[in-house]
């Protein structure tokens, strides 16, 4: 295994995590019947920001935090979404990578987390 480095490993780590996520009926449904997300559709929109959030670099200009306010105004985010999604998270980067980055995005995954955890509970 290697560090993640470029973004193909970014979008490598997404289709393992949405795998995951979309595998899991406690939390897929969010993603196929309140968001209707197109995977394929979705995934440079995550390699964008993710590369943004690891690497400073690419061009992600979406307000990630509306985003999930417009999702939770749908269907309430609650804190058991918010783990399962960061097992998924921590489980599909320990599966497909080891190093520093690898530490990092798993560690900017559980900040954000908490930070829309926070902001969704002001609404």
């Amino acid at each position: 295994m290697h560090d993640i480095k470029t973004r193909d490993d970014l979008l490598l780590l997404m289709r393992a995590f949405y795998g995951r996520l979309l595998a899991d009926p406690a939390i897929s449904y969010i993603f196929t019947e309140i968001a209707k997300i197109d995977l394929e559709a979705h995934l440079p929109h995550l390699a964008d920001f993710w590369e943004q959030t690891l690497f400073y670099t690419g061009g992600y200009k979406k307000n990630v935090l509306q985003i999930h306010l417009d999702l939770n105004a749908k269907e309430q985010l609650t804190a058991q979404h918010f783990e399962i999604w960061l097992n998924h998270f921590y489980a599909a980067t320990d599966k497909n990578f080891t190093g520093a980055n690898s530490e990092r995005i798993k560690t900017r995954a559980a900040s954000i987390a908490t930070v829309m955890k926070i902001k969704l509970s002001e609404t």
